[in-house]
């Protein structure tokens, strides 16, 4: 397993402070999701027990307890001595069963709701950028669109989807925004990609939004994202049934 150092930028919000209640499980929940979805790629070496508690306004023997459970999970190895610490163990599947089995556990009441959140922070987003848009960030923004993730790691495309929402919130230019998306991203957007592996419904929507915003058009481009993450939605819903069904006795 390689060392690799751990990517920063919007990578930061897997380390955003915790509120209060519950903390060391919030701790290995949000470090686990991270893990699952690529965020943390595999191999990367986290950052010490003491920066940890920093970063996540918690105490070092939280963080303790929180990486104990993730090494009892087979997400991270300790190594200890010099060049040593707790090194990033991602999962073959790219996180998916854990991913499926957090789908089973939500309403589809709760997550339209977040998905209704989601539609109205993506469109908003695009219509901004549409507005705001300069012809460097139209350049980048195409190049995203039509990239194709290797399907043979299963972290590439949820990873893709990310950071597509993402750079359309730094394109709006707006820095709330950009937070916002960054903390649905955490809360919903992995269950929401879910569906990408066997739809695939992304490329197309990708490419229809970044056209509306290349056209400076932010009605258009405000329709093309919202239409797009109600039919990530929808394709979940289908998902959601399965799971939910897998739990009834």
């Amino acid at each position: 397993m390689a060392d690799r150092v751990m990517p920063l930028g919007p990578y930061a919000a897997v380390f955003a402070p915790l509120p209060t209640a519950g903390r060391a499980d919030a701790v290995r929940r949000r470090l686990g999701e991270a893990i699952a979805l690529g965020l943390l790629p595999d191999g990367s070496m986290l950052p010490p027990e003491s920066d940890l508690a920093d970063r996540f306004g918690v105490a070092t023997v939280t963080v303790r307890e929180a990486l104990g459970t993730l090494r009892d999970d087979d997400l991270i190895v300790t190594r200890r001595g010099r060049g040593g610490g707790s090194f990033v163990k991602a999962p073959r599947d790219g996180g998916r069963a854990a991913l499926l089995a957090r789908l089973a556990h939500v309403g589809l009441g709760e997550l339209r709701d977040l998905a209704d959140h989601y539609c109205a922070i993506s469109g908003h987003c695009a219509a901004l950028a549409a507005e705001r848009a300069d012809p460097d960030d139209v350049r980048r923004l195409r190049r995203l669109a039509v990239a194709h993730p290797t399907t043979d790691d299963p972290t590439a495309l949820p990873r893709h989807e990310g950071t597509f929402h993402l750079e359309l919130a730094a394109v709006a230019q707006s820095a709330r925004l950009t937070r916002e998306e960054m903390a649905l991203q955490r809360e919903i957007g992995p269950v929401l990609w879910l569906a990408d592996v066997d739809v695939r419904p992304a490329d197309h929507a990708h490419v229809a939004v970044v056209e509306a915003i290349a056209s400076g058009h932010p009605a258009t481009a405000r329709d093309r994202a919202e239409d797009h993450v109600r039919q990530l939605f929808d394709a979940v819903k289908a998902l959601h049934r399965v799971t939910r069904s897998r739990r009834t006795p």
